[in-house]
């Protein structure tokens, strides 16, 4: 009984506690236009995660559904075999605000905020989630320009992010 008395105790404290934890404030890009943002963008950079291990020559395709919604479809190599993720997303709120919902399993949607991009050409964005735990760096080419990528790895770090777990994606 005392155990359990603990435990119950100890687990209070911890959801207590990670209540506290403030998430990050990301701020999505405004006048965000979707028809020019749709089509291919390859992965330039990224925060290791189970679901992308060993992938190289990663892209994403964004493309318009019947239902409104957006069609998601990343691919990528590993082992020289390709795989590939289908998934959905929608607007997060208000269509010219740069935040999506993104869907990869059933109705479980994460958090896909674009918070810096070229909104001149849509040649570049940088892409995160509501935490520090997720981090994309895209180009609609399979190189960018390297005064790009390290502003853009300037301002992750100003806003958090630990620049020290960035993969570079190949891409041939």
């Amino acid at each position: 009984m005392r155990v359990t008395a603990l435990a119950l105790l100890a687990l209070m404290i911890v959801t207590a506690v990670s209540g506290i934890a403030k998430k990050p404030d990301f701020q999505p890009v405004t006048g965000f236009e979707l028809d020019r943002y749709l089509g291919t963008w390859y992965e330039i950079a990224r925060f290791p995660h189970r679901f992308e291990k060993e992938l190289v020559n990663v892209t994403a395709n964004y493309s318009l559904r019947d239902d409104g919604k957006i069609a998601v479809l990343n691919t990528g190599f590993k082992d020289g075999k390709l795989k590939t993720a289908e998934g959905k997303a929608k607007f997060a709120g208000s269509p010219d605000i740069g935040h999506l919902k993104v869907s990869f399993f059933l109705f479980f949607y994460g958090d896909y905020i674009i918070i810096e991009m070229d909104k001149e050409n849509y040649s570049w964005a940088m892409v995160v989630s509501n935490s520090y735990d997720y981090f994309w760096i895209l180009s609609r080419t399979p190189e960018l320009d390297k005064e790009i990528t390290d502003g853009l790895i300037e301002k992750a770090e100003s806003l958090g992010f630990d620049i020290d777990k960035i993969y570079f994606v190949p891409q041939d």
